[in-house]
This record gives C-alpha cells, sequence and structure tokens, in this order.
C-alpha cells in the first residue's frame, strides 16, 4: 500500500523562513544587547577601580612625607646654672636651645629677629634636651650635639610644599628666617629623620609634634568596649532567634526590625546614645566606654544578621543527627551546630567591627571630637579615635596638617585592610562546604 506524502505547502514554507528569520534577528538583538550590558558593567567596574586607585595616589602622594621630620643639629651647653640635680623637671630646656642658636647667629639683635631666628625649632625642642638629660644626668655641664625638630613652617620650607621662591607675603617663613635656614642647611645641620613622633604622641596645636598615638589607644578601647559586648550578645540573639524563639508574629516583627537597624544611618545611634548613656546614666562624656556602647548598637545588627545566616547554613542533618541519639535540643545547638557556625559568625563580627573602627558620625555626638591631648590610659579616660583625629586635622587651617591627616588616612586604610583580609583568612580557613 503506497502511503501518500504530503508536502508543505509554499505559503506554510514561506510563513515558516520568515519566523526563523524574526527568531535569528530576535537572537541577535538579545546578544548584542547581552553584550552592550557586559561592556558597561567593565566599564563601570574599571571606573570605579580608576577613581579607588586615583583615591589611593592622591592619599598617599599627601601623607608619605609626614613619616619623616625635618630636624636641625644644635650644639647645646647644658649650663649647671640652668640645669641641676633639683630641678631637672623644671629647668629652661628651651632656653638653651634658643642660647645655641644665638651662638650660631651672633648678627641677630633686636626682640624681632631673635623671635624670627627662635621660630626656625619647634616649641619642643626642649624636650628632647630634657630627656636626654633625664637619660645621663652626667651630661650637665657638657655641650650635646643634637637633632631636635625645627618647626612645621621650616619643615614644609624644606619637604618642598612651600615654594620657596613665593614673594615673602605669600609664605608663612620670611626672607630672613629663609636665609638663615640656607647657612644652616650648607652647614649640614639640617636633615630629615624618621618621623617616629608621629607614633609615639597624642595630638597637639604644633603640627611638628602631633601624632596618633592617643587616637590609636582610643580606638583600642573603643573597640575592646565594642568587641566585648557585641559578639555574646549578637551571638547569643542570634542563636535564641534562629533555634528556640518560636514562629508567630512578635519574632516576626522583631526580625524585620532588626533589619531595618541594620540600615539605619550611624548618626541616628549616637543620637541614643547621647540621649540614654550621657543625659540618662551620666557616664562620662567623651569616653571609649560610651563610645563603645554606641558602636555595640550599630554592630549588633550586622552580627545578629550574619549569625543567623551561619546557623540557617548548618545542614538539618547535623540537629537531627544529634536529637536521635539522645542529645537535648540545646546540646544539639551548643554541642554541634554553633561550633559548625562559628567560622561565618567571626566573619561577620571582623567586618562589623572593621565598619565600627571608621566611624565617625556617632562618636561626635558623644563628645569624642575633643581635643585631647593625654593618652588615655583606662576606658573612662578622655580620648578620641582615629577617624575623629583625621576629622580634626582635616579642619585645620596650617598647610602642615594635611599632610598628617593622609597620613593618618592611610594608617586607618591599614588597620581596615588587615581586618578584612583576617576576615577572609578565617572564612577560607574554616568554612565548611555542604
Amino acid at each position: 500500500m503506497n502511503k501518500q506524502v504530503t508536502l508543505p505547502s509554499s505559503e506554510s514554507v514561506s510563513t515558516s523562513s520568515r519566523t526563523v528569520k524574526m527568531v535569528q534577528a530576535g537572537l541577535a538583538k538579545r546578544y548584542r544587547a547581552e553584550k552592550r550590558f557586559r561592556t558597561l558593567g567593565a566599564a563601570a567596574v574599571l571606573c570605579a577601580l580608576a577613581f579607588l586607585a586615583f583615591m589611593f595616589l592622591d592619599i598617599l602622594s599627601k601623607g608619605y612625607t609626614a613619616f619623616q621630620r625635618t630636624v636641625v643639629l644644635l650644639d647645646i651647653y647644658v649650663d649647671p646654672d640652668e640645669v641641676h640635680v633639683g630641678n631637672l623637671d623644671r629647668a629652661d630646656y628651651q632656653g638653651l636651645v634658643k642660647r645655641s642658636l644665638e651662638k650660631l647667629f651672633p648678627e641677630v639683635e633686636g626682640r624681632q629677629q631673635k623671635r624670627e631666628l627662635f621660630s626656625l625649632v619647634s616649641t619642643g625642642a626642649g624636650t628632647v634636651v630634657r630627656e636626654k638629660v633625664l637619660e645621663d644626668t652626667s651630661v650637665i655641664g657638657k655641650t650635646l650635639s643634637l637633632w631636635v625638630p625645627a618647626s612645621a613652617d621650616v619643615d614644609m620650607v624644606v619637604k618642598g610644599h612651600v615654594d620657596r621662591r613665593l614673594p615673602e607675603s605669600e609664605r608663612r617663613l620670611g626672607d630672613r628666617s629663609l636665609q638663615w635656614l640656607q647657612v644652616l642647611e650648607s652647614q649640614g645641620r639640617v636633615a630629615k629623620h624618621w618621623n617616629m613622633a608621629f607614633f609615639t604622641s597624642g595630638d597637639s596645636r604644633e603640627p611638628e609634634l602631633a601624632g596618633i598615638l592617643g587616637a590609636t589607644a582610643g580606638s583600642f578601647y573603643t573597640l575592646l568596649v565594642t568587641l566585648a559586648l557585641s559578639f555574646p550578645i549578637g551571638v547569643a540573639a542570634a542563636v535564641y532567634l534562629e533555634e528556640f524563639a518560636p514562629k508567630n508574629r512578635w519574632t516576626d516583627i522583631l526580625e524585620v526590625n532588626i533589619n531595618n537597624l541594620a540600615a539605619v544611618p550611624s548618626i541616628v545611634f549616637g543620637l541614643l546614645g547621647l540621649a540614654v548613656f550621657l543625659s540618662f546614666f551620666g557616664l562620662p562624656r567623651s569616653s571609649p566606654l560610651v563610645g563603645g556602647l554606641v558602636l555595640t548598637l550599630m554592630t549588633l545588627p550586622t552580627i545578629i544578621i550574619a549569625g543567623r545566616a551561619s546557623l540557617q547554613a548548618v545542614p538539618p542533618s547535623i540537629r537531627d543527627a544529634a536529637l536521635s541519639v539522645g542529645a537535648s535540643p540545646m546540646q544539639a545547638v551548643f554541642h554541634h551546630v554553633l561550633p559548625l557556625a562559628l567560622p561565618g559568625m567571626l566573619t561577620g563580627t571582623i567586618i562589623g567591627m572593621a565598619r565600627a573602627l571608621g566611624e565617625t558620625a556617632p562618636l561626635l555626638m558623644v563628645g569624642m571630637v575633643a581635643f585631647v591631648v593625654d593618652i588615655p590610659r583606662r576606658f573612662t579616660d578622655p580620648a578620641t579615635v582615629l577617624p575623629v583625629q583625621i576629622y580634626l586635622w582635616a579642619d585645620s587651617a596650617e598647610r602642615a596638617f594635611v599632610e598628617r591627616t593622609s597620613a593618618a588616612i592611610l594608617v586607618l586604610l591599614a588597620f581596615l585592610i588587615v581586618m578584612n583580609a583576617t576576615a577572609v583568612y578565617l572564612r577560607n580557613r574554616f568554612e565548611r562546604r555542604w
């Protein structure tokens, strides 16, 4: 029996061909759109990286000079009439520095000229002499050759931040002072040394004496309070909400509020700390204790959310296996689930702490913007923190504070990079894939 084969009509063939062409045209259009989207995405990433690189280079170019400071070599006679065993702490060491300058430039006369001459060195030069005498009292009656810090104006000129060829009216260092500086340079008495004082000193009104030790200590104490409170409270809250809390409307409301708190502007937490910790409880203002409490409120939602996500990532079979061999629900959580979720919780905690380290706005509200010279030794001592120190220096009018602002930003960025690198290492080291 012959089977009759029906050939497609010419009309149906034409329709099919048009459909194929339309599909091919549509595919080509979608491919072009996809390629365009990928190109725009790559351009956006490159643009962001370019801005980031520009920011880093700008900060680095302005800040690296702060790690050196200009010093002047002076021959200082420790006059026993001025300095003796009975007045080592009260002696006029700055006066000895001034006399050594007068010996170098005996032609300088008059009150105004001497004031300009003495302004070549820092007001902290006498401290260098004092430390030397306290270190060894046998130098009394002898002449010491000491490198003492130059003033900020001299420092800026030597580092090239201020052009010597500018008219006198456009620079802080006068023509006479510039000539004296050139004489000292020709005698080899001016040099640039490693600026250890930047890391070992507190804040100061004199830029050449200002350091970050006070702000670093304040940041350390503040973060210590934040970590000691936020980590146990955050982990406990995450465990309760994820493992033991009943699933009802109240826990839903609580969960929504925790998620919303993570997105609240940080200054709101500062206002809360101002009203509760300072006004109501009367805790000491400008102290790391209050700063740490405020940052704890800000960090808690981040730790709770990260902790719950880590607990959810643990397979239910771990809980079921523990319960099946007779463990109580609490034993199953604390002996089996929590240890497996802890690396993720630690990662979230470090990220939260890194954010807390860089925060400024909430700490301004609790008074940590005060000018504090002393290094804090306790949690209740007046202190400031690195971001606020940067804010204070950036607001200073003197040119010398510009490089110190950039240098402090570099130190803060180094801390942030170390903390984030630690989080990445912990995640890669202890993370388990199920």
